[in-house]
C-alpha cells in the first residue's frame, strides 16, 4: 500500500499541549476527506492528552477509544497524564486531528501551527468554493414594489435591481470591472458606501451564485425558499426593478418568521439586498422536505457537502463529581447556574472579595465549554475601552522597515466569537469571563453591543469596521463583581436586565460552608472555619464580609501561616472599611478575641 501523499507546499504542524506536556506533529495530504477539507496524517511519536473533556464529540471519543484498544496510543513516560502515537494515524480533517489531541473539540485550522507559528489555515486553498451555497435575496420592497409577491413567486424568478449599470458583454465580470461600472453609472446617485455595497451584492448575484444553490427571501412576514435554476442575464424592466434575473424554482409556502431557528433569525438581520446564508445551510435544508413543484414534480434539495450535522450548543449536565470537585453543597445549584446559562446566556457572579467568584467562573467555563481552548478571560478596568474589548485602530510596527501604522485589530470578545462562528464550531459552547466587571465604564466598553446582548437574534453594523456583526449562540458570558467596590452601584439598569445575576456571600451557601468543607476534605482542623464565622458575625456590612479563599492557601498552614494571613491580609481589609470611625480593629476582630467566643 503506498504511503498517503503530502500536500505540496505544506510544511509541518505541531499542536504544543499546555503545561509542557509534550508536542504533537502532522501533516496535511492531498486526498479529501468526507468534509471537503484535506484528510491530515498524525505521526508517529505525537503526544496526546489522555484526559477526555465533556464537550468531546461521541465519534473523536470512540476514535480514541479504538486507537487506545489497537495499540495505536499507549501510555506516554513521564509524570503527565499523556499517550503516544505508535503508528502514523491519518484522519479525517484536521480539526478531527486536534479532537484526538487535546481531548476536546478544537479548530484545526486554528489549532495547528508550524514552527514559526503560522496557523494551518494559511495554507488552505482560497479558491476552493462549497459545492452548494444559500443566499438570501431581499424583494419584498423595491422603490415600494413587493416583486416577491408580484413577480418572483409566479414567475419562478428572482431579480436584482441594476438601474444605471450599463449592459455587461461578460458573463463573470470581475469586483474590478463591477466597481468600475457602479463608479462611473452611480456617479451622484449613490453615497460612496452605497457604491461599495452595491458593486459586492452585484458581484454576489452576477459570478458568486450558482445553478444549484438555494434561495431564500422573505416578505409579508415569511420565509420562502427556492432552488436558483438558471444563469444571471441582464433585461429590461420597468424602472429598471428587475433588469438582473435568475430563473429559480420556489418552494410552495412561506415559513412564518417567528418560528424560524435563532441562527437563521440572526443572518436574516443583515441589512443587505444580497446575503451569504451558506452558514445556516444546513439549517435551511432542515426546514424543507421533498416538496411538489409548480409542475408537478418532485424538488428535492440536493445534498450538502458531506460534514458533521448542524447541532445545537449544549451545555454539559452538572454531575456530582463536579459538585465534590468545586465543593459546592448541592448539584442543584449547579443545575440552576446552568440554567441561567442557557436562558440569558449571560451571568455575573457577585460578593465580597474571597468568595471563590473567578475560580468558579473559570471552573465552570472549561466544564461546560469542554475544554480550555473555548474559554477566553478578560480582566476591565478603568481604562478599557471598546477597541481594547472587541475592535479597534492600534499601532503596528513593520518588522522590516520599522515603520508604524494604524490597524484595524481584533479585540478578545471579536477573537472569540469569530472562533465560535467558525463553521464546526457552531455546537461548541464557547466561554468569555469578564473578571472585575464593574470597574470599567460598561456603556462605553461594549457600545453598540449592548443591544446584542439582549437580542441574540439580531446583527448591527459595526463602527470601525463596518461589518454586520451578530453574537453567536453559542458563545456564553461570566463576569465577576466585588462588592466591596462600591461601583458596583453605577451599573445601569440596561446591563443588569442583560445579565443573570447571583451571588456569592460568606453568610449563604455555597460559599458559607466552603471552608468547613475543603478543610474536612484536606484533613485539616476546622478551627479556620469556626474563626471566620465568627468573624463575619461581627461584620456589620455584608459587602464587606471576608471571604473562604483567603484560608485555603498552603502558606495559612504551615508554623504561624494563620496568624501570619489574618494580620497581612484580612484585618487590612477591615482597616479600610471602618476608616474613620475610630475602632480598633485589631481588639475587635484579633485571633485571640475570636477565639473567646468559639465553641
Amino acid at each position: 500500500m503506498l504511503p498517503p501523499e503530502r500536500l505540496p507546499g505544506a510544511p509541518e504542524f505541531r499542536i504544543h499541549l499546555p503545561k509542557n506536556g509534550g508536542v504533537a506533529h502532522g501533516q496535511l495530504l492531498t486526498e479529501f476527506g468526507g468534509n471537503g477539507t484535506h484528510k491530515f496524517v498524525l505521526r508517529e511519536g505525537s503526544l496526546l492528552a489522555a484526559e477526555e473533556w465533556p464537550g468531546l464529540g461521541a465519534h473523536a471519543r470512540r476514535t480514541r477509544a479504538e486507537l487506545r484498544a489497537a495499540g495505536a496510543l499507549e501510555d506516554a513516560p513521564g509524570g503527565h497524564p499523556r499517550w503516544v502515537a505508535t503508528r502514523d494515524i491519518i484522519c479525517n480533517s484536521s480539526s478531527a486531528a486536534a479532537a484526538l489531541v487535546y481531548g476536546y473539540d478544537a479548530s484545526g485550522p486554528e489549532s495547528w501551527r508550524t514552527a514559526d507559528g503560522h496557523p494551518l489555515a494559511d495554507y488552505l486553498s482560497t479558491g476552493w468554493r462549497a459545492p452548494r451555497k444559500a443566499w438570501l435575496v431581499r424583494g419584498s420592497n423595491v422603490s415600494g414594489h413587493n416583486l416577491v409577491r408580484e413577480l418572483w413567486l409566479k414567475e419562478r424568478y428572482v431579480t436584482l435591481s441594476a438601474t444605471h449599470l450599463p449592459p455587461l458583454e461578460e458573463s463573470d465580470p470581475t469586483k474590478s470591472a463591477l466597481r468600475r461600472f457602479v463608479e462611473d453609472g452611480y456617479e451622484g446617485a449613490a453615497s460612496y458606501n452605497q457604491k461599495r455595497g452595491l458593486v459586492d451584492e452585484l458581484h454576489a448575484f452576477l459570478t458568486q451564485m450558482r445553478v444549484g444553490d438555494t434561495v431564500a427571501t422573505i416578505s409579508d412576514g415569511h420565509l420562502y425558499i427556492g432552488r436558483i435554476t438558471g444563469e444571471a442575464a441582464q433585461t429590461s424592466s420597468p424602472g429598471g426593478l428587475a433588469n438582473l434575473r435568475r430563473t429559480a424554482a420556489w418552494l410552495p409556502g412561506g415559513h412564518p418568521y417567528e418560528n424560524l431557528p435563532e441562527e437563521v433569525q440572526q443572518k436574516l438581520s443583515v441589512q443587505h439586498d444580497v446575503v451569504d446564508l451558506t452558514g445556516v445551510l444546513e439549517v435551511l435544508d432542515g426546514l424543507t422536505g421533498p416538496t411538489e413543484s409548480d409542475e408537478g414534480s418532485t424538488f428535492v434539495q440536493p445534498p450538502a457537502a458531506e460534514g458533521p450535522a448542524q447541532r445545537e450548543a449544549i451545555l454539559p449536565e452538572a454531575t456530582d463529581a463536579l459538585a465534590a470537585k468545586l465543593l459546592v453543597h448541592d448539584r442543584a445549584w449547579l443545575d440552576e447556574l446552568r440554567e441561567l446559562l442557557i436562558d440569558e446566556r449571560q451571568l455575573v457572579l457577585y460578593g465580597p472579595p474571597g468568595t471563590g467568584k473567578t475560580y468558579l467562573a473559570m471552573q465552570l467555563a472549561e466544564y461546560f465549554g469542554g475544554g480550555p481552548e473555548q474559554v477566553k478571560i478578560v480582566q476591565f478596568h478603568p481604562s478599557y475601552s471598546y477597541e481594547d474589548f472587541f475592535e479597534g485602530f492600534r499601532p503596528v510596527e513593520d518588522p522590516e522597515t520599522r515603520d508604524v501604522a494604524f490597524r484595524l485589530t481584533a479585540g478578545p470578545l471579536r477573537e472569540l466569537a469569530d472562533l465560535a462562528s467558525r463553521e464546526g464550531n457552531r455546537h461548541i459552547p464557547h466561554f468569555l469571563i469578564i473578571d472585575e466587571m464593574n470597574r470599567a465604564n460598561l456603556a462605553k466598553v461594549f457600545g453598540e453591543l449592548y443591544f446584542l446582548l439582549e437580542y441574540r437574534k439580531r446583527s448591527v453594523r459595526l463602527t470601525y469596521s463596518g461589518d454586520d456583526f451578530a453574537l453567536p449562540p453559542n458563545l456564553f458570558v461570566i463576569g465577576t463583581m466585588n462588592t466591596a467596590d462600591r461601583s458596583i452601584a453605577l451599573v445601569d439598569a440596561a446591563m443588569r436586565r442583560r445579565f443573570a445575576f447571583v451571588e456569592l456571600s460568606p453568610r449563604t451557601e455555597p460559599t458559607a460552608g466552603l471552608l468547613k468543607r475543603w478543610l474536612e476534605r484536606e484533613g485539616k482542623d476546622r478551627e479556620p472555619a469556626l474563626l471566620l464565622d465568627a468573624l463575619n458575625a461581627l461584620i456589620d456590612d455584608p459587602d464587606f464580609a471576608v471571604g473562604p479563599s483567603y484560608l485555603m492557601k498552603p502558606g495559612v498552614y504551615r508554623d504561624g501561616g494563620l496568624d501570619r494571613t489574618w494580620r497581612t491580609k484580612i484585618l487590612p481589609l477591615l482597616e479600610e472599611h471602618h476608616y474613620g470611625e475610630g475602632i480598633d480593629v485589631t481588639a475587635r476582630y484579633g485571633l485571640d478575641e475570636l477565639r473567646k467566643h468559639l465553641p
